[in-house]
């Protein structure tokens, strides 16, 4: 049974589903905020061994299934190969952050979504989950940097249609020293957060004050 995670839980521990640049970014910030990390790819645990030992005692290497045990999750996977990275793990209650763009390649093609933007096909592939789109919208980069800038906090967009998974997140984009800006649904906030075809990709915004 998946634990309830609320707004004032305290998450101690991360599953992070891709360990490419995005997902490496992420768990770098995570681990200097105090977090626990289990990172996951398709190549298995022994792949990742150099990784974790980079970011240190707080990570761990795992399997996506491992990894979706863990108080929140985070995906980030090629577009081409999400819907099997997905597959055979029990979604339901679980909050679980898309960081993930609909890219094909080569080319940067958008792929096909049926009339739907990208978040609101991630979240039919994990029924159940409570989605929350966040942290797609920053190069691996930028968001591997200090979040604090110029006297201010780098932002970083969220949206979602479950208000308290929403509130959960925003709490963590704090925690790690980001300001979040809430874009409401996924339907609307999704279609923004979208590379290829939303405005807000890309764009490097410091909240000041």
């Amino acid at each position: 049974m998946t634990t309830a995670i609320t707004s004032t839980t305290t998450i101690k521990t991360v599953g992070i589903i891709g360990a490419g640049a995005i997902g490496q970014a992420f768990a770098r910030q995570l681990v200097d905020a105090g977090i626990d990390v289990i990172l996951s790819n398709s190549r298995g645990p022994a792949s990742l061994a150099a990784v974790v030992d980079g970011l240190g005692p707080r990570a761990s290497a795992g399997t996506p299934r491992q990894a979706a045990e863990a108080d929140l999750v985070f995906v980030s996977v090629n577009w081409s190969r999400l819907e099997e990275a997905l597959a055979g793990i029990d979604w339901n209650g679980r909050i679980v952050i898309d960081a993930n763009n609909p890219v094909l390649l080569p080319g940067y093609r958008l792929a096909e979504l049926g009339g739907r933007n990208s978040s609101q096909v991630f979240a039919s592939l994990v029924p159940g989950a409570r989605v929350v789109k966040a942290f797609n919208t920053l190069l691996a980069s930028v968001l591997a940097s200090d979040p604090r800038q110029a006297g201010g906090r780098r932002v970083v967009f969220q949206s979602g249609d479950d208000g308290a998974a929403k509130a959960v997140v925003a709490g963590l984009i704090e925690r790690l020293g980001f300001a979040g800006i809430d874009l409401g649904s996924l339907e609307v906030g999704g279609a923004l957060q979208q590379f290829p075809g939303g405005v807000l990709p890309a764009v490097n915004l410091v909240k000041l004050g």
